[in-house]
């Protein structure tokens, strides 16, 4: 499934031929010709080998199944990144059961990148070199690496949250979609933070990021596969703190 979506993406990034639709009425939330065929790619696939497993997909929806499991798949994360030419964006895919996604796949095609998280395992591969996903050990905040996407981090009172953060780690990127999910579990940064987000954007870098040996919750503290506020961290030291400076309003 994430070669299909690789071929259908890499033959639309970077060239004349993607058209770009904004699915609000307010504000913009694009969606390109790419998204569309990637996920149906991805559907046609499982039509022919799980038939029987429901499907919950970014641009057509849910689809039942009677296996109880499920495969969530967001063909294009980053859909602004993408259209704007920038490698962060990436494909996701799930399979979850009743108790949320137990195996992940975050593919970045156009670097080549895959990380791969499931069953007690986690797996890198590269065009440089492959081999086993781990977190880092970072303990304190003043030496943490956070990220998030969009600077405003949702509601004025969830950018407050973060900004709290923010303001005791030691460095703060943004704007990188999946790409920093897929980072924190290859051990190259320590926290991502953020809020708004929907099930298929949060269920595959959980199930990566858990078998790295990293903590993926909500704000609360709760399970985050249903997406909205989604606290990802190294370490449990470093998520319990973060937990305390999020629910500090």
């Amino acid at each position: 499934m994430a070669d299909a979506a690789r071929s259908v993406t890499l033959a639309y990034f970077r060239t004349d031929q993607l058209a770009t639709e904004n699915k609000l009425n307010e504000g913009f939330d694009p969606v390109t010709r790419a998204d569309r065929e990637a996920e149906q790619a991805m559907r046609g696939i499982l039509a022919e080998r799980r038939p029987d497993d429901a499907i919950l997909g970014e641009e057509f929806g849910a689809q039942a199944g009677t296996s109880g499991l499920t495969w969530v798949l967001d063909p294009i994360d980053g859909t602004r990144g993408f259209m704007s030419g920038t490698p962060t964006w990436g494909v996701l895919i799930a399979v979850s059961d009743a108790h949320g996604p137990f195996y992940g796949v975050i593919d970045q095609p156009f670097i080549g990148e895959r990380f791969i998280g499931g069953f007690g395992e986690a797996h890198y591969s590269g065009p440089h070199r492959t081999g086993a996903l781990g977190v880092r050990k970072t303990q304190d905040l003043a030496d943490a690496v956070v990220f998030t996407t969009f600077p405003e981090i949702g509601t004025a009172q969830e950018g407050a949250a973060f900004h709290r953060v923010a303001a005791e780690a030691k460095l703060v990127r943004y704007g990188m979609d999946c790409y920093a999910y897929a980072l924190l579990a290859a051990g190259q940064i320590d926290l991502v933070i953020e809020a708004g987000l929907q099930s298929y954007d949060i269920q595959a870098p959980i199930a990566v990021i858990q078998a790295a040996g990293g903590v993926v919750t909500n704000w609360q503290g709760k399970p985050a596969h249903e997406g909205g506020q989604v606290l990802a961290a190294a370490t449990p030291a470093l998520h319990a703190t973060v937990l305390k400076l999020l629910a500090s309003t």
